[in-house]
């Protein structure tokens, strides 16, 4: 699992990085929506077999998660993220996985009351 998640913490690094040099052309409300294309997608995506996993494993991807909250909101190194994180409506990385494994079940839920 570690592997995985430092390979995707450098890819999103380097889509950030690569963003981050187009972020003075682009308005805030792009910026966002490029960031969950190219950023969020890949930290949610199969991010459910990381659950249970021990904080410091998770590290890297909440990282990068900070980064991209302070791209968008232009954030200096030094300030906080988790109010930006709060504005954005943005969960960090364990409460992700948590609500992708609660929403699959609900729908599995929803399914078994259809067939029934």
């Amino acid at each position: 699992m570690k592997q995985h998640i430092t390979k995707v913490a450098s890819t999103s690094f380097y889509q950030l990085r690569r963003l981050r040099q187009l972020r003075c052309l682009l308005g805030q409300e792009v910026t966002v929506q490029l960031v969950s294309a190219f950023i969020m997608s890949c930290i949610d995506y199969c991010n459910s077999v990381l659950d249970g996993l021990p904080h410091t494993t998770l590290e890297p991807l909440q990282r990068v998660q900070n980064a991209a909250a302070r791209l968008v909101l232009s954030l200096n190194l030094r300030d906080h993220v988790k109010p930006g994180l709060k504005q954005l409506h943005w969960l960090p990385i364990e409460y992700r996985i948590q609500f992708k494994l609660c929403l699959l079940m609900h729908h599995v839920h929803l399914v078994q009351l259809r067939n029934t």
